[in-house]
Formats: structure tokens, sequence, C-alpha cells
């Protein structure tokens, strides 16, 4: 029941916050609930990353299978300074998220204060839900920074 009522909250905290994809989330999670489909929750849980980011990936490939992204466009990538920040930009992006795969394989309970932190983001920062790794990669640099300073 708490659940179901975390859910419902989240539904109404994304509408007011215009966030309709923790709105839909909420919304499917509360489906799967009440209509007794709790057995697909585990599964859910165990992939819904993976699909997520496969269709991240395939969103962000679009361009390359439509024909959209010439071979001029990977000489500017290599050659010109947007290009290369681009390549370290994302380089840096992929490391930070995996050490934010780290933690959240050691402190999954973790999850609870990026979803809390993610939503005040979103509705008070007009922020965009990128997803839970660069959350949790962000917030493993700030644990390590936090160890450093404190000692």
């Amino acid at each position: 029941m708490a659940g179901n009522i975390v859910l419902v909250a989240l539904i109404i905290i994304g509408v007011i916050g215009r966030s309709s994809i923790i709105a839909t989330a909420a919304c499917l999670l509360l489906a799967v609930k009440l209509v007794h489909l709790d057995r697909f929750l585990p599964g859910i849980e165990r992939r819904g990353l993976e699909l997520g980011l496969l269709f991240l990936t395939l969103s962000v490939l679009v361009p390359f299978a439509a024909g959209k992204i010439q071979m001029k466009d990977f000489t500017a990538a290599l050659t010109s300074w947007p290009g290369i920040l681009a390549l370290l930009g994302g380089a840096a992006a992929t490391y930070i998220n995996s050490k934010g795969l780290d933690l959240l394989r050691l402190d999954p309970q973790i999850i609870v204060g990026l979803v809390l932190g993610s939503i005040i983001g979103i509705v008070f920062l007009r922020g965009i839900p990128v997803g839970p790794l660069m959350a949790a990669g962000i917030t493993a640099i700030l644990y390590k920074l936090f160890r450093l300073i404190s000692g």
C-alpha cells in the first residue's frame, strides 16, 4: 500500500513539475501493481536500465542510420575545438557513469536519494532527468571529494 501512495505522489509531482517521464514511469508501475503483475517487477528492475540505455543509444545513433552525419562531421569532431571537447566530454561522461554504476551496485539504497534529488532538480531547477547512472556518478565523485576533505 505504501508503494502505491509513493507512486501516486510521484505521478502528482511529475505532472506539477511537467516531467512526463517521471509521471509516465510511475503510472506504468502503478498499473503493473494494480493489475497484479507484480511478478514482472524484478525483471523490470533487473533489465529496465539496460532497456532504457538501449533506447537512449538507439535515439542517439539514428542520425548515423539516416545518413545525416557525413564524413566531414567526423573530421570536424577530430580537428575542431568543439569536436575535441565533445570527445573529451563523452569520454568523461561514460567514465562518470561507470562510477555511478559501481556505486549503485555497492549501495542500492542510494537510489532513493537519487530519485528525490532528480525530482527536486526537475521541479525546482527545470532540469531534465537523464537517468540514475549520471546522478550516481556525480554522487560518487561528490562522495570521494567529501571523504577527501573530511579525512
